[in-house]
């Protein structure tokens, strides 16, 4: 990945994308397994076509902001945020990416279904970049937070979606992150829960962190968020004010 020289950008910037382009191929007609893709892939007899996810995006987000991404399902929201947590490499444009990134992208992304909580708190740590002990000193906070009690020490598998939800945030945020990306996660759980998330949220955002947030909630856009972008079919169409952005995307979508 193409990166920018930190000079070309402000001191107070935690994102900065310029120009990004994400290209992906496809076929063309549905395949339903690998191995009839390779078969007739090999007999030439798969057409893929070109679908852009992003075109041109040009975005800052900075320090100590909540930021938020509307538009519909296929927008490309979530490939935007998989750049910046460098998940995915843009097919054109240079990005930069200040300090570390805790992302929640996906619904138990990083969990073991097969492994208790306990277990995958200290694997997820790891794909964090924490080491073991940085996590046994955080487990208890980590566990408290998430209210899972009893069962910590069961299978992730059983857990509901509100558990998995409660138990992802709470490990990326045990260690204040210098950018959060939060892909519809808070819309997951109970009042009380979503409460203590927004706080925690609020509280790294005084403290500096740059916070990535992306919702259909568009409530939860205009009280959080300081700045909000709308995408379109893979294009920037507006950045501004949350409520000025959030007429224009109903206006449009309504």
């Amino acid at each position: 990945m193409a990166a920018v020289e930190e000079s070309v950008i402000g001191p107070d910037e935690a994102v900065h994308l310029q120009a990004i382009s994400v290209r992906y191929r496809v076929p063309s007609e549905r395949v339903r397994t690998l191995k009839e893709y390779f078969i007739r892939r090999l007999k030439g007899e798969v057409r893929m076509h070109t679908f852009w996810a992003l075109q041109d995006v040009v975005m800052d987000v900075y320090r100590g902001e909540v930021f938020g991404l509307v538009g519909v399902n296929g927008a490309g929201k979530s490939t935007l945020l998989k750049v910046v947590a460098r998940v995915l490499r843009p097919t054109k444009g240079r990005v930069v990416v200040r300090g570390r990134v805790a992302p929640l992208l996906e619904m138990g992304a990083g969990f073991h279904p097969e492994l208790t909580g306990k277990e995958n708190i200290f694997l997820n740590g790891a794909l964090l970049g924490f080491s073991h002990r940085e996590m046994e000193e955080k487990y208890d906070q980590i566990v408290d937070f998430a209210e899972l009690g009893q069962f910590i020490n069961a299978p992730i598998r059983t857990y509901s979606s509100g558990m998995y939800a409660r138990l992802g945030f709470s490990v990326a945020t045990a260690n204040k992150p210098d950018i959060l990306i939060v892909d519809e996660v808070l819309s997951v759980g109970d009042e009380a829960f979503q409460k203590k998330c927004n706080e925690r949220i609020d509280a790294f955002r005084q403290r500096g962190t740059a916070i990535l947030l992306v919702s259909h909630n568009m409530a939860l856009i205009e009280a959080m968020c300081q700045r909000a972008a709308w995408l379109d079919r893979g294009r920037l169409m507006l950045v501004g004010e949350p409520n000025q952005v959030i007429q224009a995307y109903r206006g449009r979508n309504g």
